[in-house]
């Protein structure tokens, strides 16, 4: 169970269907509070860097993980060997691709020969329509790739990814549950881990990710986040009976 947290102009926002991006706070005493509550790992992405085609923000990322005790996994603006190293030497345990992987493929295996495939994820967003079924999108779900997901996710593992990260676009802070459909899809076709994220609003939600979707881990921003019908902010995380008795129901 990942808290995934979403950088903007160097604090934390959450969206809906990847946009009305609402204000979250400060991602360090965010992390502070993760801390405390013993989170197993934290997925960062900076929703801003392809975007603003810049590279990664390396000293709000050093600090991040000054404060962290917990493994982090960081994506954003990451596009050649030399971003990723360095980003590593800070402390993180992961780099997340996401555009850069399906611009130019061939960094997916330059960063697994380089740093290693344990440390590479490739995030894959994706967005259903009725006529032309699931579709992978870059650039925060408005560019449209003409891809299928699961062949990217095929290639990714081909190119040495030790992970794949999927995001349901339409899924994203809607509390309607994850995409388990498209989750299967993913998980079945290939043999490396695979992270749900999108749509969860309970930890039934994660179990049905892992149980019925397949993945090897659950990913949500909004549930832990949010607090109440109003999303009144409130960071919080299970606690290790609830995460005993969600394994064991």
């Amino acid at each position: 169970m990942i808290p995934c947290l979403l950088l903007r102009n160097k604090g934390l926002v959450k969206s809906v269907k990847f946009r009305n991006h609402v204000y979250i706070g400060d991602p360090i005493n965010t992390v502070r509070i993760f801390n405390e509550k013993e989170v197993d790992e934290l997925i960062i992405l900076d929703t801003m860097a392809t975007l603003e085609k810049r590279k990664p923000s390396f000293e709000l990322i050093k600090n991040i993980v000054s404060e962290s005790f917990m493994p982090i996994a960081y994506g954003g603006g990451i596009r050649t060997v030399e971003d990723a190293r360095t980003i590593i030497s800070l402390g993180v345990e992961k780099i997340i691709l996401n555009a850069a992987a399906i611009e130019m493929p061939l960094i997916v295996k330059e960063l697994s020969d380089a740093i290693g495939s344990q440390s590479v994820v490739v995030s894959i967003d994706v967005k259903k329509s009725w006529l032309k079924g699931y579709q992978t999108y870059t650039s925060c779900g408005k560019v449209p790739t003409g891809i299928d997901p699961v062949k990217h996710a095929i290639k990714m593992q081909e190119m040495g990814a030790g992970e794949l990260m999927i995001n349901s676009i339409d899924r994203d802070g809607t509390f309607q549950g994850y995409d388990i459909g498209l989750i299967s899809l993913i998980s079945n076709a290939v043999a490396i881990p695979v992270i749900a994220c999108g749509g969860a609003a309970n930890l039934g939600h994660l179990r049905n990710a892992l149980i019925e979707g397949g993945a090897s881990a659950a990913a949500a921003g909004s549930l832990f986040v949010f607090h109440g019908k109003h999303k009144a902010v409130l960071i919080n995380y299970p606690s290790n009976d609830q995460i005993l008795q969600l394994i064991a129901s």
